[in-house]
């Protein structure tokens, strides 16, 4: 008795001091450690997508390329691997896994004296512990600590939330963090695509990909692979049979696709833009945002196209500036040209070197070795530039333009044999294309420049520019909500502005330097007069014009001077854009939106374009209901009569005015010019009933194009082979006229309604309660005038 009471005794001796000093050690290492509760709010970083309207890719953004999948949604057979690699009592211990750790000491024991390496005994929570809240330190304290918080963690989290973390969060090689990047960077598949040989890889990784690795350690991993499949099989989580399949496959992986981007660069940058400045660095590039945009990549691809074009076809007629570069023609002369560093450009070109020069044409060398040939009438373009924006004689041969060591881009041609080049430089001059839904004002294609990776400045948003002549219809609506009438003729004359002591006096003149007398309002904006529309802003008064501008979101501060009614002010093409948008839409304001809706990491919606309620959309089926109405929230800037006026008298710039060049698109278009000083910027704002469309053509430091070059001429054939392209399939749309507007046959050059006998009439909108003119009776000078009886 005596001695079994002395073994009971040391035995409670043994266990006072085992108690003893394992609370010293969680008072000593748990006194510091980090907050584990931080890991109930941990959301791990994953990649924000941005995705065009048709839900194609555009870009991600992210620190780590993660794709957090909740546990609810990892198929059973991943999880099941894991469990068996990592930790096969998950479900059953408290953190720390007290069988593994007496398995892990025993063999350890061994293993030091066959100078073997020593393992673990971590739990899976004891990894979250460690990956989340310690270090990497090889050593006791951090075990001891990684031990005290697993215990903290599972008294606080749930199991499937440690689980959930842990296969999210785990590097497992090949810049893969969680279980669904591994797959898709390793096997290039979804997890419920993956084979079970897959599965146990992935769960063989977590320890060290490294030692791994499937191509440059190809056994091991093999060999680790089927130790996983082993444990999968005693743990019986799978049958013998699929265990022998899943260890004879070989361990192969598959490159992951290149994903199909939809290419819009600076449309993609001004989303990610709005992004960060809205949501921050880390809601950015750590918030695993889903953004859907407005973004329409067909039309985005053709305003690309057409703006490129247009830019290429102007830089053309101002001359050739001369090769990129030169060198010495050797017999190594391809590895030397691959030295070369071009700047950016289309990916369509390529860089050449002319080997030799005929008479009708250059031979030339790319940097793969091969030939080609670039004949003459692709050369003819290319004549030296003389004086200001003028070209010297034309080319008659191929030694005009180049000569044999010169660098240059060329293009393949495509109506060529394969070694037909066409020659082209990179525009000095810069432009930008953007269209836009005029009823909810979704921005559905954005072309900054002509190439993003030359220039990231973006010509749709952040170029502040006078938009000159296509100002004028704001001017002109203002004059129509004053009781003026499309009919109501102003006399363009030669008269002198005193604009103020500071400005002085200025006298306004037309783009051809003529006057042409007494003529009907539609008159002065299909042909663009600019001394009617000073007259016109005079009567008004300026403070109205300026009104409208701020109004319609052109100009919020506009000086009330008579040169601002010339379009002196400066605004953004997505601005004035937007601007005739709402003239088309009858005068509802709208804002540009290049987001639709975004979504964060769970699925729920946290932004929307439409705020708009609509409990009837949420209906599962169709069972003959008519279909849901939304109200109209859309603030009314102008009368929908006057506003469809403008349209009409826009819609003769293209059919008779400076926007002729247009016509040839064959549908109902309308839009206007615009062109600033010394031809300084080029513009053409149009729309159809459901588009609206704008261009703008100028260089970056304010120059200018060159005689002659105005938005006619510049702009216009850009607007134009847009249009003629994106409207190619669709069914012709007459603009759509409110009611309260009735239409009266007119002489277009008094205004006058039509007699019987007259030649070459318009259709002329009047307000359904205004009065017709019966003669010409003609504004003459500016302020004073009463417009009330003016026709």
């Amino acid at each position: 008795m005596k001695t079994l009471g002395l073994i009971v005794a040391g035995l409670l001796i043994l266990a006072a001091v085992l108690a003893g000093g394992g609370t010293y050690l969680f008072y000593h290492y748990g006194r510091d450690l980090p907050d584990h509760k931080q890991l109930a709010a941990y959301e791990p970083a994953t990649v924000t997508r941005i995705h065009a309207g048709d839900g194609r890719l555009m870009a991600e953004y992210a620190v780590e390329k993660r794709v957090f999948v909740p546990l609810v949604a990892l198929p059973q057979d991943v999880i099941d691997a894991f469990l068996a690699a990592e930790d096969k009592n998950f479900y059953q211990h408290f953190g720390v896994d007290l069988i593994s750790v007496a398995r892990a000491i025993i063999k350890n024991i061994g293993n030091l004296r066959g100078d073997r390496r020593l393992i673990g005994a971590s739990t899976i929570t004891q990894q979250v512990a460690k990956n989340f809240l310690l270090t990497n330190e090889m050593s006791l304290t951090r075990k001891i600590k990684e031990a005290i918080l697993a215990l903290r963690i599972e008294r606080t989290f749930t199991k499937d939330r440690i689980l959930e973390l842990y296969l999210n969060e785990i590097y497992l090689g090949f810049g893969s963090y969680g279980v669904a990047a591994a797959a898709l960077n390793y096997f290039n598949k979804s997890l419920d695509e993956l084979t079970l040989a897959e599965m146990a890889y992935l769960a063989a990784l977590p320890k060290a990909p490294n030692n791994y690795h499937p191509i440059y350690r190809n056994k091991a991993g093999v060999a680790r692979r089927n130790w996983v499949i082993s444990r999968m099989l005693e743990d019986g989580l799978i049958t013998a049979a699929e265990a022998s399949v899943a260890s004879a496959k070989p361990l192969a992986v598959r490159s992951r696709e290149a994903t199909e981007m939809v290419e819009a660069g600076y449309f993609t940058e001004e989303v990610r833009r709005w992004l960060y400045e809205r949501y921050g660095e880390r809601g950015l590039y750590k918030g695993g945002l889903s953004v859907r945009t407005t973004l329409d990549p067909v039309m985005q691809a053709t305003a690309d196209k057409m703006l490129r074009r247009g830019l290429l076809a102007y830089d053309r007629r101002h001359g050739w500036r001369g090769p990129l570069s030169r060198m010495e023609v050797t017999t190594n002369w391809p590895g030397q040209l691959a030295k070369f560093e071009p700047p950016p450009s289309p990916d369509s070109w390529r860089i050449a070197l002319v080997l030799d020069v005929h008479l009708d044409g250059v031979e030339i060398g790319l940097a793969d070795g091969q030939g080609g040939f670039v004949p003459l009438d692709e050369l003819t373009w290319a004549r030296q530039p003389v004086g200001e924006r003028a070209v010297g004689p034309e080319v008659t041969q191929a030694s005009d333009v180049l000569a044999q060591g010169d660098i240059v881009f060329v293009e393949p041609m495509a109506h060529g044999t394969g070694r037909i080049y066409g020659l082209r430089q990179v525009p000095e001059v810069g432009g930008a294309l953007v269209a836009i839904d005029p009823h909810n004002g979704r921005v559905l294609a954005m072309s900054g420049g002509f190439n993003f990776a030359e220039s990231q400045f973006n010509r749709v948003t952040q170029a502040r520019r006078q938009p000159g002549s296509a100002f004028k219809p704001f001017v002109y609506l203002a004059a129509l909500d004053s009781g003026f009438t499309p009919a109501t003729t102003v006399l363009d004359a030669p008269f002198v502005v005193d604009q103020g002591a500071e400005l002085g006096k200025w006298k306004p003149e037309n783009y051809s330097q003529k006057f042409y007398g007494p003529s009907p309002l539609r008159l002065g904006l299909e042909k663009s007069r600019n001394v009617m529309t000073v007259r016109i802003a005079q009567t008004v008064g300026m403070d109205r014009v300026v009104d409208y501008a701020r109004r319609f979101n052109i100009n919020a501060n506009l000086p009330p001077v008579p040169a601002m009614a010339l379009g002196a002010g400066e605004t953004t093409l997505l601005r004035l854009t937007a601007a005739y948008a709402m003239l088309v839409n009858g005068g509802r304001r709208i804002e540009p939106a290049t987001i639709e809706r975004i979504q964060d990491r769970n699925g729920k919606v946290i932004h929307r374009r439409d705020r708009r309620t609509c409990n009837a959309c949420a209906s599962l089926g169709w069972a003959d209901q008519p279909p849901p109405r939304l109200p109209d929230k859309r603030e009314q800037l102008a009368d929908p009569r006057t506003t469809y006026q403008v349209v009409s008298m826009l819609e003769g710039v293209v059919q008779r005015g400076t926007g002729r060049s247009v016509r040839e698109v064959g549908r109902p278009l309308a839009g206007k010019t615009g062109t600033t000083n010394e031809f300084r910027d080029a513009w053409f704002i149009g729309f159809t009933p459901d588009l609206a469309v704008g261009v703008y053509v100028g260089f970056d430091r304010p120059q200018t194009l060159g005689r002659r070059e105005s938005g006619g001429k510049v702009a216009a054939p850009i607007f134009r082979d847009f249009m003629k392209k994106v409207l190619a399939d669709t069914p012709a749309v007459p603009f759509r006229v409110p009611p309260g507007i009735r239409f009266v046959r007119v002489d277009p050059k008094t205004g006058v309604p039509a007699q019987p006998g007259t030649r070459n009439t318009i259709i002329e909108a009047f307000l359904a309660d205004s009065k017709l003119p019966s003669q010409r009776q003609t504004v003459r000078q500016g302020n004073g005038v009463d417009v009330g009886g003016l026709y």
